[in-house]
């Protein structure tokens, strides 16, 4: 599977965060003498499955050096989904006014990502899905990382985390863009999730009776395309630089 991929990189850290990690932008923490926006796409180039790299960010991105191996840099707009929707107009013109088959969006706060771990999520991603996702459950994670703080969702067949690649058709994703909106300005809320999940879907989470297919099948239905989590992925994909202590461990990994 070729590939394309869009790389957002507007992730801003602050106060004493931002002090201690010296950058405000996550994209340009350095780990090992890289930015974790030029692992991103050293990553990427050594899969041979991507065709164009699409790096959306602010200026302090779009002027760093770790950007240049993209296609293209483009200036971010005011919202995540905003971003993602440029990169992918700018993937249609590009493509001679058609949509690719698949891009891969990546986020740019991975410290350990591996072109191995990319490769093996995208083999794993079935043909004919609108949107997949890696999800991995705590003892697959914690095999790989002794981080005891990751965050996880309690169901009834596990402890979850997703990753943060996912593999979409794009021509469906942009079908679909007002849900995707709603989805994400609600997604930091719990009254907003409430909302759009459904009283009894909530009730079924809170009683832990819920399972990873019942999540795809309401994801489904908010966001009007078929989606699949996808098992067995690298917990590279998994740990991301969210929060202080996310960067305390990268940083020790990384000595």
């Amino acid at each position: 599977m070729i590939v394309d991929a869009i790389l957002p990189a507007g992730g801003r850290i602050s106060g004493p965060f931002a002090h201690e990690a010296n950058a405000e932008i996550k994209a340009l923490i350095q780990l090992g003498g890289w930015t974790v926006l030029e692992r991103a796409l050293a990553s990427l180039g050594a899969t041979g499955r991507v065709r164009r790299t699409v790096v959306i960010g602010p200026e302090e991105v779009l002027s760093h050096p770790a950007a240049r191996s993209a296609d293209v840099a483009l200036a971010e707009g005011n919202s995540g989904p905003a971003n993602i929707f440029r990169g992918l107009e700018w993937l249609y013109v590009a493509n001679e006014r058609r949509y690719p088959e698949r891009v891969l969006i990546l986020t740019t706060d991975l410290p350990f990502l591996t072109p191995d771990a990319i490769n093996g999520f995208l083999d794993a991603c079935p043909a004919g899905v609108n949107l997949c996702i890696p999800i991995l459950n705590r003892e697959e994670f914690e095999a790989r990382f002794s981080y005891r703080s990751a965050r996880y969702v309690p169901l009834r067949d596990g402890e979850w985390m997703i990753g943060c690649a996912f593999l979409v058709d794009p021509a469906a994703l942009v079908r679909n863009r007002s849900a995707v909106e709603r989805v994400f300005a609600a997604r930091r809320s719990r009254v907003g999730m409430a909302r759009i999940l459904g009283p009894a879907f909530v009730l079924r989470f809170l009683a832990r009776r819920l399972t990873v297919g019942h999540i795809e099948q309401r994801c489904q239905e908010m966001l009007g395309c078929t989606g699949q989590g996808i098992r067995g992925c690298a917990p590279e994909l998994a740990l991301d630089i969210d929060y202080p202590e996310d960067y305390r461990y990268a940083v020790r990994c990384s000595a």
